[in-house]
């Protein structure tokens, strides 16, 4: 670099810096300034040989995580120092202990939970992103602030990967779909959440992330003259009534429109909330509530609500802190519009999080929302035993539960989320209640134990000291607490039996001729097609696997070897020239290559999207049946690229005009004359598709079906689908992923 380039560089790098000071959301004191400084002056002294993939000097990746720390989320100067150091550890000479000694304990406790996890054994069993994320969610135990630095360290990340290499690209955001978005939206950081979704979803899907954008950007005119007519409107009411306040519009999330779309198999212009209007009044905090729900009467003086879409998040707010209340109203051209009513205090906590409440504190009152909320996930955390990827799956659940509000019996209220069961209440209550639950009643009235609880129920737990858990409730329990607890104790049960069934399974095999031995348990586990040998112990020890099994298990063994000489003599047909060249033309044509040399290699199709060529896929190596093949947009895609990116490997289809794929559509519209004939017409007639299975049926005027059509490849189908679409009287044709 030239000098000349240097000095700019060393320029922007102080702008940014004053930039941090400037934006910083809490009041910094002189003491938090020299504090901040320091770390800045180590930081760029340790990173001052780095520079990043796009070129630029490492330094600037600090910064702009200090400055989301410090704007976004609202942290004090302990953070913006820490976020400044996180990876100094990691990258350069300085360790933790150097930390310490410059700052003090509680930065360099930060900046250790910040330095990247060791890299942990790599075994087929265990995925590592699942076991560095566990090991990252442990860190909350310490300071939720490594939670909150680490977001915002993974948002400039996902802000900055444009010159990354495809797969990484898509690795990383399918972490940040799978883990970071959901902790966000948890720790109450919609802005971020929102970020994250929509940046996840630009490399998961970048074709679809971009038609949303383009269409956004087509109707922007219309949408911003539409909320205009409506704030026009209310505008002149909240000025009669002398309430301070700002209207803002706020468009929905591409990410959440995605997931619309998605839900409910409609297309872009069919979503009809694509916005919302905010209004976000001045109040001391004993009026707050007052002058909510008097601009909610103002609102719906002018427009009609829906009574079943009003959220009042203020007389209970969401266990994340987040408060406001939501009214969807029909607004002008019958088209419904969310109107989001919230008080200064609530849209500051609402966009940053916890962070926002500390400034609003009242004298001691620190136990708030957050609080409570890491209580719970500590004792989630407790039970770290098990896989990994069931820890993270079970914590992803709560992370984006809705909630609802129950009341105990003395009318205390308790929040569980969505979907709860009254045995989950128990279990809220005290692991000791839950576990030795007989019964409970909801309103008075006695229910089975996993009765789902709707908001407002009172809830009684019957106890009993004799009471144990059995396997059946686990399925009777949403919550990872119950679940976790439950497990807990039948798990030492079923240890005590396998124990038991262990000694038992090495005397019987003993009287057949046959050594317990590692390989001896593997065949049986595969014999059994059981999971692992605790199921095989187990089994033996309650008595499922009997004797005539094992006999029957011993005879197969012996067999074994003489089948192996067996097949090596025989014979192998003669196989006809004509069957030679088909399989040539098939091995050509229709399997799928994978990897960067496009090799050709054995595989499943997933059952869960059932891919057909022309669908974008990836393979899946399995642990047990070799290379699974999913769609880029299968359901499960985002768990498994986060969860085992070291187990997917890039595939696509070559010219696939050789084979003939199974597809099924679910069609809708209105039942006229005449439609089933022109249907089937439209299919049979088009490009020689042909009908497998096809239910069709009239219900009121509705016309219902599903057909199963059997095509070569993706493009012929999407023709098919166009054609079915012009059909008079059809509505919308969509394709089900697993047929």
């Amino acid at each position: 670099m030239t000098e000349i380039d240097l000095e700019q560089e060393n320029k922007a790098i102080a702008k940014e810096y004053k930039e941090l000071l400037r934006i910083s959301y809490q009041t910094l004191t002189e003491e938090d300034k020299k504090l901040i400084r320091k770390a800045f002056d180590v930081a760029v002294d340790a990173h001052k040989e780095q520079r990043r993939k796009s070129g630029e000097a490492y330094i600037f990746h600090p910064i702009a995580v200090a400055k989301i720390v410090a704007s976004e989320i609202g942290l004090g100067a302990t953070s913006i120092a820490s976020a400044l150091l996180h990876d100094v550890v990691e990258d350069t000479e300085l360790t933790v202990e150097d930390i310490e000694n410059m700052f003090n304990p509680k930065i360099a406790q930060i900046v250790e939970g910040l330095t990247k996890i060791a890299q942990v054994k790599t075994d087929q069993e265990i995925s590592m992103q699942a076991e560095n994320f566990r090991k990252m969610l442990l860190t909350l135990n310490d300071d939720v602030r490594v939670i909150l630095i680490k977001i915002a360290d993974r948002l400039h990340n996902m802000q900055t990967m444009d010159s990354m290499a495809d797969y990484k690209q898509a690795k990383i955001a399918s972490e940040t779909l799978y883990i970071y978005a959901p902790l966000a939206h948890r720790l109450g950081l919609y802005n971020i959440k929102n970020q994250l979704e929509d940046l996840g979803l630009k490399y998961t899907e970048p074709d679809v992330y971009h038609g949303i954008v383009s269409k956004i950007k087509e109707s922007k005119e219309e949408q911003d003259a539409y909320i205009k007519s409506i704030s026009d409107v209310l505008q002149k009411s909240l000025d009669a009534e002398g309430i301070e306040y700002t209207i803002k519009g706020r468009p929905k999330s591409i990410y959440s429109i995605r997931r619309k779309m998605l839900n409910q198999g409609v297309s872009f212009e069919e979503v009809y909330d694509k916005f919302a209007l905010r209004i976000i009044y001045k109040a001391n905090q004993n009026d707050e509530k007052f002058l909510a729900w008097k601009i909610y009467s103002i609102v719906t003086d002018h427009y009609r609500p829906s009574p079943s879409r009003l959220r009042d998040w203020i007389s209970s707010p969401k266990s994340t802190g987040y408060e406001a209340l939501h009214i969807t109203v029909m607004g002008p051209k019958g088209r419904w519009v969310e109107i989001q009513v919230r008080s200064e205090r609530m849209d500051e906590v609402a966009e940053k999080g916890y962070a926002a409440h500390y400034k609003y504190k009242q004298g001691s009152s620190e136990e708030h929302g957050l609080e409570t909320w890491l209580n719970l996930l500590k004792e989630a955390l407790e039970n770290t035993s098990g896989n990994a990827v069931d820890f993270v799956e079970d914590f992803k659940l709560n992370l984006y539960s809705k909630e609802i509000y129950v009341f105990t019996p003395k009318g205390e209220i308790k929040s569980l989320p969505k979907g709860a069961t009254s045995l989950d209440f128990a279990f809220s209550i005290h692991s000791e209640i839950g576990v030795h639950t007989r019964g409970t009643r909801v309103n008075g009235k006695l229910v089975p134990l996993n009765h789902v609880l709707n908001s407002g129920d009172q809830v009684e737990v019957i106890t009993s000291a004799n009471q144990k858990p059995n396997s059946h409730w686990l399925d009777y329990v949403t919550t990872s607490r119950a679940r976790n607890k439950i497990k807990n104790v039948l798990n030492e049960n079923t240890k005590k039996i396998a124990e038991e069934g262990k000694e038992l399974l090495t005397r019987k095999l003993r009287h057949l001729k046959v050594t317990l031995n590692e390989s001896t348990v593997n065949e049986l586990v595969s014999y059994f097609k059981l999971k692992t040998s605790l199921d095989l112990f187990y089994r033996v020890g309650v008595g499922t696997i009997d004797n005539q099994q094992l006999k029957d298990f011993a005879a197969m063994k012996g067999n074994t070897l003489m089948n192996f000489f067996k097949n090596r003599i025989k014979r192998s047909p003669q196989v006809s020239q004509e069957q030679i060249h088909k399989d040539e033309i098939s091995r050509n044509y229709d399997l799928l290559v994978f990897g960067k040399n496009e090799d050709k290699l054995d595989y499943k199709l997933a059952n869960c999207c059932n891919p057909i060529p022309g669908d974008d896929v990836f393979g899946f190596i399995t642990i047990n049946e070799g290379i699974k093949v999913h769609k880029k947009d299968c359901p499960n895609a985002i768990r498994l690229q986060s969860n085992y990116a070291y187990r997917i490997i890039p595939a696509k289809w070559i010219d696939s005009s050789q084979e003939e794929f199974k597809a099924t559509l679910k069609i809708t519209g209105m039942d006229t004359l005449g439609l089933t004939n022109e249907l089937t017409k439209v299919i049979s007639n088009n490009m020689n598709v042909n009908i497998q299975s096809i239910s069709l049926n009239g219900n009121a005027g509705v016309f219902n079906g599903q057909v199963t059509v059997v095509v070569q490849n993706n493009t012929i189908l999407k023709k098919l689908i166009d054609n079915i679409k012009k059909i008079d009287g059809i509505d919308k044709v969509t394709r089900i992923a697993n047929a």
